[in-house]
């Protein structure tokens, strides 16, 4: 038994401790529980032997940042992780409470089990291992963990793009994406980027009878809706003029790989995605229509009465929260012009309608023929005992673009969530197997590093 499978209890019981705090950034409400979970990692940093171990304040929930640098002409890795979680709604449909760590047929059940509190624990734990072990890591290592990523908070943005010294690396590692299938290892090289935002639809300065004005006022309810449906067709086809223009199709070798991966369509569909059909342009192929298109989705809509009973009001204002994922080479603020010029010019009369940009990240991807990432893709075979695959993610995880433009360095998204894991949604889960097996990769891609 080696040393990380000996200490697999205490990685569980910690796991299960910063899990129990509902650090959940959306809600002002949970600001201590933020801060108690900021201060958890950095005590774990601490523990693990490493240095600096430091809470960033700014404008924003505190970045948690440590060091280990004893290793001098070896690479520098900058890991990176998030501590805040999701909001766990809808409660009824938890079959156990959400802060609450439940194990059931080898999966641990909690909010940010899999995204990302479990994915963090796992680069601590690794480089913890190695320090207690040899006192010394074959590389240098630099830890940076925010606790604003659920809600695309900038304080991460803003720090990295003043390109402090601190955090000077060769590549950074991140834990937060998913494998394409239980067993089998997997790197993803590239990741969509978003903009999200909402569309506002304004009738007359007041809610009307629509009794006494129907048939003649505007319905900013039945406007939105039009403009929704003037911005994407039936088939999933993106209305918005100059869209597409700069969308690049993978390569083939990409998709040939893509194509060899173990994959039943029928068993996604009805197990995963839970639904009858897919849905999608037609023309293009599944992956590339997940990882390698880009998208425009309604995430929300409000106005007028929706409660119990009637009330016939025709409603001075209705709103609907969007978002369009983007694609290598395209950027947020083309995508986020081209978006609000075309609800302008699909507006029906008597409304007006201005989509309004809450958040954005530009899309990334990366040279899978690197040696930070070949490093990692050899460590995940020798401990899972298969090929490692390459794959992009539909996902956006806006630090990967942040790291490229400002510090000039390529993210290693070495993940092992499942792709059941339910992330964002009620029973998020994370596999036991692989978060031990992740913990024991982690640590042997940095004795490849630095061998």
């Amino acid at each position: 038994m080696n040393y990380y499978e000996q200490h697999r209890q205490d990685y569980l019981e910690g796991l299960k401790t910063f899990l129990r705090i509902p650090s959940i950034s959306t809600l002002s409400e949970h600001k201590p529980d933020i801060q108690k979970a900021a201060e958890f990692v950095r005590a774990e940093l601490e523990k693990a032997g490493l240095q600096n171990a430091h809470l960033i304040e700014g404008d924003g929930n505190p970045l948690v940042y440590a060091e280990w640098l004893g290793a001098p002409g070896k690479p520098t890795i900058l890991f990176y992780g998030h501590y805040d979680v999701q909001p766990p709604d809808p409660l009824d449909e938890w079959k156990s409470p959400p802060f609450e760590p439940e194990i059931r047929n080898e999966n641990i059940y909690a909010r940010g089990s899999a995204d990302d509190k479990g994915q963090t624990y796992i680069l601590i734990k690794a480089v913890e291992g190695l320090l207690k072990q040899h006192g010394r890591l074959p590389v240098n290592v630099k830890f940076l963990v925010e606790g604003e990523e659920e809600v695309g908070g900038k304080h991460i943005e803003s720090y990295v793009a003043g390109k402090p010294a601190l955090i000077k690396s060769d590549a950074a590692v991140i834990c937060d994406t998913e494998m394409f299938a239980p067993e089998l290892p997997t790197i993803c090289v590239g990741l969509r980027g978003i903009v999200y935002g909402e569309l506002i639809v304004q009738g007359a300065d007041h809610d009307l009878h629509s009794g006494v004005y129907g048939g003649a006022a505007p319905n900013p309810i039945q406007a939105l809706a039009e403009i929704l449906s003037a911005l994407k067709d039936r088939e999933g086809h993106i209305k918005i003029p100059g869209f597409y223009d700069k969308v690049q199709p993978p390569s083939e070798k990409e998709r040939e790989a893509w194509a060899r991966l173990p994959f039943n369509e029928q068993e996604y569909k009805e197990k995963e995605v839970g639904v009858k059909e897919l849905v999608g342009e037609p023309e293009i192929p599944l992956f590339e229509r997940l990882w390698a298109r880009p998208t425009l989705e309604v995430h929300g809509i409000r106005g007028g009465f929706i409660g119990e009973g009637a009330k016939t009001v025709i409603p001075a204002r209705a709103l609907a929260k969007l978002s369009t994922r983007l694609v290598a080479n395209q950027t947020p603020k083309e995508a986020t012009g081209q978006l609000q010029k075309a609800v302008l010019a699909v507006c029906p009369k008597g409304v007006t309608a201005e989509f309004r940009p809450i958040h954005s990240a530009p899309p990334s991807l990366v040279n899978p023929d690197n040696r930070f990432i070949q490093a990692a893709a050899e460590a995940m075979r020798q401990v899972f005992g298969k090929e490692t695959v390459y794959i992009r993610s539909g996902g956006s995880i806006p630090i990967v673009a942040a790291f490229d433009e400002h510090l000039g360095i390529p993210s290693v998204m070495m993940g092992f969530g499942l792709p059941d894991d339910n992330l964002h949604a009620p029973n998020e889960k994370l596999h036991l197997p692989n978060f031990f097996r992740g913990i024991e990769a982690v640590a042997r891609y940095l004795e490849i590093l630095g061998a």
